[in-house]
């Protein structure tokens, strides 16, 4: 295993340059192996749970739900603080900003990054408690894709560019998560539930999301400056992809869904309209053959 990551390693540095030397030792970020592993793990679990649940009745998982997703609600409430502190301390440009110029706040950026990239192996759990719960609708490709990717995005992150113009999206993302946790956290609940009105904001707060991270990417590109030119390519290239994911997911979701509603209702209209046509005929019907029997 020693010698494996070191051959992983030396390639990465070939490929990449040398790494940042303030994560140097931190958890999980020394070798890539863990991350893979976990990965994987993550895709077999996604691939098998299903089917082990198949036959099985699903859980409640309700306390633990509440729980778990009050948790990550306020980790990121945290981490959106400290983002937005530390940008603040270390007079960021929003336009372009290097990863060596934001003095004790870039440290600070570091710390709090670190604990993002870490909440993506936690918000493993997301998918598992769908599995459990044999709410596998839910679990698609979208799902995965996001989920799968963005641990091991991060922790090439956290390795070679763990701060400076890294920060905007990992801000964004924060303070959306907040409401989307709070929002699963409260679900868990029936009693909550008919109050509950701000799912379809949250898609649409995660694609305004993309686009703005994207126009800020693209301003280091257009007045570059120290922080790599590579990563910000990757960056625009991936909310892409997100965006066009989200794009289908909301369709799928909220357009279609509304589409059928109004042809139930148009369709029960005039099924009733119909029906008091059809009845009213029959009456007419009734009448004369009464009169018939009478002549």
């Amino acid at each position: 295993m020693e010698l494996m990551d070191k051959t992983i390693n030396s390639y990465f540095d070939i490929w990449l340059g040398p790494r940042d030397p303030r994560v140097k030792g931190w958890l999980l970020l020394e070798n890539y192996t863990p991350t893979f592993i976990f990965s994987v793990l993550y895709l077999l679990i996604v691939w098998l749970g299903p089917k082990y649940m198949r036959n099985k009745q699903p859980f409640s998982c309700r306390g633990i739900l509440v729980i778990y997703n009050l948790g990550l609600t306020l980790l990121s409430l945290y981490m959106f603080y400290e983002l937005v502190t530390g940008v603040l301390e270390g007079g960021y440009n929003f336009f372009c900003q290097d990863t060596h110029s934001g003095g004790e706040a870039d440290m600070k950026i570091i710390r709090v990054l670190w604990w993002y990239y870490f909440s993506k192996l936690i918000e493993f759990m997301d998918t598992f408690f769908f599995i459990l719960r044999k709410n596998n609708h839910q679990i698609t490709v979208l799902h995965v894709y996001h989920h799968a990717t963005m641990l091991n995005i991060w922790w090439f992150v956290m390795n070679w560019v763990p701060c400076g113009h890294s920060y905007f999206g990992a801000t964004l993302n924060s303070f959306i998560h907040v409401l989307m946790y709070s929002y699963y956290g409260l679900s868990a609940v029936p009693a909550m539930r008919p109050y509950l009105w701000w799912k379809k904001y949250i898609t649409q707060g995660q694609l305004i999301q993309f686009v703005l991270t994207i126009f800020q990417t693209s301003c280091g590109v257009v007045w570059p400056c120290a922080f790599p030119q590579g990563w910000l390519y990757f960056q625009i290239f991936y909310m892409i992809s997100l965006i066009i994911l989200f794009t289908n997911f909301y369709i799928q979701t909220y357009n279609k869904k509304a589409s059928s509603r109004r042809k139930e209702y148009q369709n029960g209209s005039t099924a009733i309209a119909n029906g008091y046509t059809n009845s009213s005929s029959s009456l007419e019907n009734n009448v004369k053959q009464r009169k018939q029997r009478k002549d």
